[in-house]
């Protein structure tokens, strides 16, 4: 793969990967959606589908990593760093644009969560936070903890996605990108209740930042005091990911 082809690749399925998954917070979060409080189990669903599209899509490009704690894993595994960067760019670059995007499908929900205030009704309903759209907030804040629960999570991902690659059958088939999507979902109905389950830096760091800036009314923090615990966890469960699959397998 050329380094052009792996770029262009990441780039768009990981915007589509972000695009789908921020999306569907978006609709269960947001007070004017019509899914608003469909629960985690669309979520996690939804961010199921959301790997699938994407990496279905870079597949033929890039190989459909879309995670730089994917790209860190295979690399410890193979010892090849070569085109580790660009996979890297790429991914980063698509989370931006898929934040983006996401935002603009629901530009009017958006634009919607203005805080009322002074209306002969009474009290108006609070602007609803927005940063869990885009990233991931912990229900416990315990920087310990949380940097745990990431770091096994992703290993929980990552080491899978490994061991799946010695089933030939998975790659023939065409079916290796559905079983790891299942693995997301399951992922998020098990272990992602303490940290909302980054499991991939970019997906976290890039849409933060875009959040960042983006003009979203009473949008509140984009809480940059946590922001490293979703980028360091889940590069260390890669690291481990690889380095437990080379030992055992």
């Amino acid at each position: 793969m050329s380094n052009g082809d792996i770029f262009v690749g990441e780039t768009i399925g990981t915007a589509i990967l972000i695009l789908f998954g921020a999306g569907v917070c978006a609709a269960v979060t947001l007070r004017y959606s019509k899914a608003r409080a469909s629960g985690w189990v669309v979520i996690a669903f939804g961010w199921g589908f959301a790997v699938l599209a994407g990496a279905y899509t870079a597949a033929p490009l890039s190989g459909g990593h879309l995670n730089p704690a994917v790209t860190l894993g295979i690399a410890v595994d193979t010892g090849v760093w070569g085109k580790v960067w660009v996979y890297l760019l790429g991914q980063m670059l698509g989370a931006m644009i898929g934040a983006v995007l996401a935002y603009l499908v629901y530009l009017a929900q958006f634009q919607a969560n203005v805080r009322q205030t002074g209306t002969t009704e009474g009290t108006a309903e609070e602007p609803t936070p927005t940063l869990g759209i885009f990233s991931t907030i912990p229900e416990i804040r315990n920087p310990v903890a949380n940097l745990i629960t990431e770091i096994i999570a992703t290993i929980a991902l990552v080491l899978p996605i490994l061991a799946f690659g010695l089933t030939k059958g998975l790659g023939e088939s065409g079916t290796l990108v559905l079983i790891v999507s299942l693995l997301v979902v399951g992922i998020g109905l098990s272990l992602g209740g303490p940290t909302g389950y980054a499991i991939n830096p970019a997906r976290d760091l890039g849409p933060r930042i875009v959040h960042t800036f983006l003009p979203i009314p009473n949008k509140g923090t984009s809480d940059w005091g946590y922001a490293w615990i979703p980028v360091v966890g889940p590069l260390i469960g890669g690291v481990l990911a690889g380095l437990l699959y080379n030992v055992a397998f």
